[in-house]
């Protein structure tokens, strides 16, 4: 397994971000893409080790597109120079909750958990109703001496408690959140060895999975919109 064949070729395609570079380099990016497959099929045996629901997953339908969306940004880099991939119950859906990994030279590569996603009204309210019911759970959750040790909860929030809600409740801070999630950076350096890269990945994602199923017993009637 060999993670400098991606990040060489990230590298690479940071620095010549255009559509001639990336054809004439195709045979490149599919051997960095299967070098990240292969890093994804072993990081679910290891996940599997405490999270069986996980490991019914096939690493190709967990991968996001390089291929930017450049209609609505100022930045029309037509790719995302980073490899990214979503692993739960149900894959690469927002919902449920599970682990997310993100390469990208520069220092730039992350370890995440959580609901990224703002955007789903419904999950919002779920999960403010859930740490309305069971606030003493998340703070035991989130206090837990190792889960400081290496993350905070983070995501867009609000200026104020939302109408409907106690400004005085005890969890009153997280209430005013849309999204919770957890990121622990990643240096360059430390995805240079692969095994050791997998065994400090598959320690983050155990320390967060707590985390992960509060969130999702607050989302355990969540449907996906239909498009």
């Amino acid at each position: 397994m060999n993670i400098s064949i991606i990040m060489d070729y990230l590298s690479n395609l940071s620095m010549n971000n255009n559509r001639e570079w990336y054809h004439a380099n195709k045979e490149d990016y599919k051997k960095a893409n299967a070098a990240f497959e292969e890093l994804l099929q072993a990081l679910i045996l290891e996940i599997g080790k405490f999270d069986g629901s996980i490991l019914h997953n096939k690493p190709k339908d967990l991968t996001f597109k390089i291929v930017r969306d450049t209609r609505f940004s100022h930045d029309k880099s037509p790719y995302n120079p980073a490899f990214r991939a979503h692993i739960s119950a149900k894959g690469k859906l927002p919902v449920p909750v599970g682990y997310y990994i993100m390469i990208k030279p520069g220092d730039e590569s992350f370890l995440g958990g959580g609901l990224f996603a703002d955007m789903f009204k419904d999950a919002t309210a779920m999960i403010r109703d859930y740490i309305v019911k069971n606030g003493e759970e998340w703070e035991r959750v989130i206090h837990e001496p190792e889960f400081e040790k290496y993350f905070t909860v983070q995501g867009t929030a609000l200026k104020k408690v939302p109408a409907g809600y106690d400004k005085e409740h005890p969890q009153a801070e997280y209430l005013k959140f849309k999204s919770w999630y957890l990121e622990y950076p990643l240096k360059d350096e430390e995805l240079k060895d692969a095994d050791v890269f997998l065994a400090k990945a598959a320690e983050c994602f155990q320390i967060m999975k707590p985390f992960n199923d509060y969130l999702n017993k607050a989302l355990v009637d969540f449907q996906m919109p239909s498009r």
